[in-house]
């Protein structure tokens, strides 16, 4: 997953006894995270005993949004996991960072005490050569372990990493998903789609978003892809539709949609009939989020989405259309109507992009600014595209440029 420019280099640390589960659990938990595109840190090295933690890998924790702490029978034997973890827990009440436990064949109680032969053997250990740390050590196996994670008492691996990934790839989604401070009006919006999606329920849905140009579809579909797509086992957002396929034809989106989604940039499609049935067989049982943006002919929907069975079960697809109609032929499950900006959401937007502020900086602008209001119409893009031009301006530039806009008849037409 990208990471916003808050620090943070990597999604997850993984902190683990690699004798115990090096080779087994952590290395299939690992490799389920980079499937989904999750950047963990794993300490490879860790096999070699004794080893002390480097400053590059304490640097590491705390580039880390999330921390993963995988006890095992032989974990507090190693001062290296319980000094990541003292580490880690320092992390998690200083920055913030998320501290997930999970319980490779060890009780929880056993690890909150240390109690048990492997725990009370390894600290008899460490009061000899450790003395100084074995206080921190215990205070930080007590924290950790009294936090919400997974016990894989009783339970089969796979689906307990399916659930570890799922968790993480939904908080990372929530983080990485924040709106721009220019995209007003964009919550009431999603809410709406959000309604239109109806996530609780367990069918194959598909929601058209339906406007004019300019109005905004591509954002919201944006806004809600980003917001929902870690609640699926993938997901692919392909932009401008028409563009692509009037240029290079259906293959290569076909191509990108099964990549994305399977996170393999190595598949390789030949022609549309074998994309179809590439997408058909490899997707019908994956709960996947489609996007498909700036369709304009139901050939591009039937050689990308052309069935319901295509997807496996939850999945959703959003078509964003300046065509009603052909929402109506594809036979969409709900239409959102995009609406125009009201006139609050709309100044705001003007001015932040004309004034870097939310409303008029003088009363000499406010009634220019109501004009360009009136010729914008509420659309985003219109909104934009004026602000954005007029931004640094003068007085007698702003009038000039209203009153050639009293000469435009209509916002589409400029927008051309």
């Amino acid at each position: 997953m990208e990471n916003e420019n808050e620090g943070w280099i990597y999604d997850v640390f993984v902190n683990f006894r690699g004798e115990d589960t090096g080779r087994n659990f952590t290395d299939h938990l690992c490799a389920a995270l980079d499937q989904k595109g999750i950047i963990a840190f794993r300490y490879d090295q860790a096999l070699e005993r004794g080893k002390p933690v480097s400053s590059e890998v304490f640097k590491s924790i705390g580039e880390s949004r999330f921390s993963i702490v995988v006890f095992s029978k032989n974990y507090a034997a190693s001062a290296r996991c319980l000094d990541e973890l003292v580490e880690i827990l320092r992390c998690m009440k200083s920055t913030g960072q998320i501290v997930f436990p999970v319980f490779y064949d060890v009780d929880p109680s056993d690890v909150r005490k240390q109690r048990g032969e492997y725990f009370e053997k390894a600290f008899r250990k460490h009061e000899e050569d450790f003395m100084d740390k074995v206080e921190s050590w215990r205070g930080a196996l007590r924290d950790a372990a009294s936090l919400s994670g997974w016990d894989l008492y009783n339970k089969h691996e796979a689906k307990v990493i399916q659930e570890i990934v799922k968790e993480i790839s939904n908080q990372l989604s929530q983080k990485l998903s924040s709106v721009p401070e220019d995209l007003f009006g964009i919550d009431s919006r999603v809410e709406e789609m959000n309604l239109c999606l109806d996530m609780g329920v367990n069918d194959v849905r598909i929601i058209g978003i339906y406007g004019e140009k300019g109005i905004g579809k591509t954002t919201i579909a944006q806004v809600v892809y980003d917001r929902v797509s870690g609640q699926f086992n993938g997901s692919s957002f392909l932009a401008n539709i028409k563009e692509v396929y009037e240029k290079q034809g259906l293959v290569p989106l076909q191509e990108q949609l099964i990549s994305e989604i399977l996170m393999d940039k190595s598949i390789k499609i030949w022609n549309v009939h074998r994309g179809v049935n590439a997408i058909r067989n490899r997707l019908r049982y994956k709960k996947v989020l489609l996007v498909l943006d700036g369709v304009d002919r139901l050939e591009q929907l039937e050689a990308l989405a052309g069935s319901r069975d295509w997807f496996g079960a939850g999945s959703r697809i959003i078509v964003t259309t300046r065509d009603e109609n052909l929402l109506n032929r594809y036979r969409v499950d709900r239409i959102y109507r995009a609406q125009a900006l009201n006139h609050e959401e709309a100044l705001r937007l003007f001015c932040w992009k004309a004034f870097k502020q939310g409303h008029p900086p003088e009363e000499q602008y406010v009634e220019l600014c109501e004009l360009v209001l009136d010729h914008a119409r509420g659309l985003p893009s219109a909104l934009e595209a004026l602000g954005s031009f007029l931004f640094g301006r003068s007085l007698v530039e702003w009038r000039s440029a209203v009153n050639r806009l009293a000469q435009v008849p209509c916002t589409w037409n400029y927008l051309k």
